[in-house]
């Protein structure tokens, strides 16, 4: 198969196999409407409270709303509760267009993993299960659920075998693993050996029976890397997070390397219109002044590498109108 191909999720069709990753504070449908642009196949949205959710709180809404030009995205959840979850999912399917949800069983984050959720379910494969069950079960097979999960805890308890045992015996559609622990936040290295592992270990537990595909998440920061990626652990995709912020050309330059070998270079005009493509949905959604704050560290991402980058990123980071970004950014508009 080519490297770059279609992908089945369920019942869902999509066209490639290079997606973005749920990212909390990035992902919103500003970002994924520039990424679709840019070539992203599928994308997921920063994640989601079940809680909050079932509280009809109006940012979670907000975050769930679709992108314009996307032909398809999952809202991802999460949460400790298998009820709460359950009615979450329900909520989803409700208020929104998603053509799948997704199980956040990845945050490292302190404060997520107090409430049993994110990371936490590595810690506990049976509670994963319910929690992964409870969902399956009020959807009703509306749309696919998958679920993202770490490699494990930390070093000594490495348990992403028991979670995609978890996950398959309570109905995924597919399974994505970001190869580094708990432990590990965003540090050290992304565990591959781990990936193409769960890899053979979901085609032998489903041989004979409906494909369940696999996504490799960690340290997918070029072209290279998804290439190598995918040929070293064999997952169905390659989910891109933290190398695309400020980059959604990411997508734009790994799918002409997949397909054609070569990588053409970005002029810095052209990223830098991308980063006001961006911030004119921004305001749409949030207004000018909320915008221009959380364009702040887009636009420092999307300034990296360019000469007098430091000097740049002064200024940027006290915009407060589309009209600073502008002067700022003058000689590139």
């Amino acid at each position: 198969m080519e490297l770059y191909h279609p992908v089945q999720i369920g019942n869902l069709s999509l066209s490639g196999n290079l997606f973005l990753a749920p990212v909390a504070g990035y992902s919103d449908r500003a970002f994924r409407s520039i990424c679709t642009e840019c070539g992203s196949d599928f994308a997921y949205t920063e994640m989601v409270s079940s809680e909050a959710l079932t509280r009809n709180n109006q940012k979670t809404e907000l975050l769930m709303r679709r992108a314009p030009n996307e032909k398809a995205y999952a809202v991802q959840i999460f949460g400790g509760n298998p009820e709460t979850m359950a009615e979450a999912a329900r909520i989803v399917l409700e208020k929104t267009t998603a053509e799948c949800i997704d199980i956040n069983g990845g945050c490292p984050v302190p404060k997520i993993i107090k409430t049993n959720a994110g990371s936490a379910l590595t810690r506990n494969p049976e509670h994963l299960f319910k929690i992964v069950s409870s969902v399956v079960n009020a959807v009703k097979g509306q749309v696919p659920v998958t679920v993202k999960f770490r490699s494990g805890w930390d070093a000594e308890h490495i348990t992403w075998k028991e979670c995609a045992e978890a996950a398959l015996q309570s109905g995924v559609a597919a399974i994505t693993m970001h190869g580094r622990t708990r432990a590990q936040g965003y540090e050290g290295k992304s565990d591959w050996n781990a990936l193409s592992e769960l890899v053979k270990f979901v085609a032998e537990k489903t041989a004979g029976s409906k494909k369940i595909p696999v996504f490799g998440s960690g340290d997918a920061f070029s072209p290279e890397d998804a290439k190598r990626m995918l040929e070293e652990t064999g997952v169905d995709a390659v989910m891109f997070a933290r190398g695309a912020m400020g980059n959604p050309f990411l997508f734009t330059k790994t799918r002409e390397f997949l397909t054609k070998g070569t990588i053409t270079e970005i002029p810095v005009e052209k990223r830098i219109q991308a980063g006001f493509r961006e911030l004119d949905l921004l305001v749409q959604d949030i207004g000018e002044l909320s915008a221009c704050r959380e364009a702040r560290k887009r636009f420092c991402a999307y300034s990296k590498g360019l000469e007098g980058g430091a000097a740049l990123r002064k200024e940027i980071v006290a915009a407060e109108t589309i009209s600073d970004y502008k002067k700022i950014f003058a000689e590139f508009l």
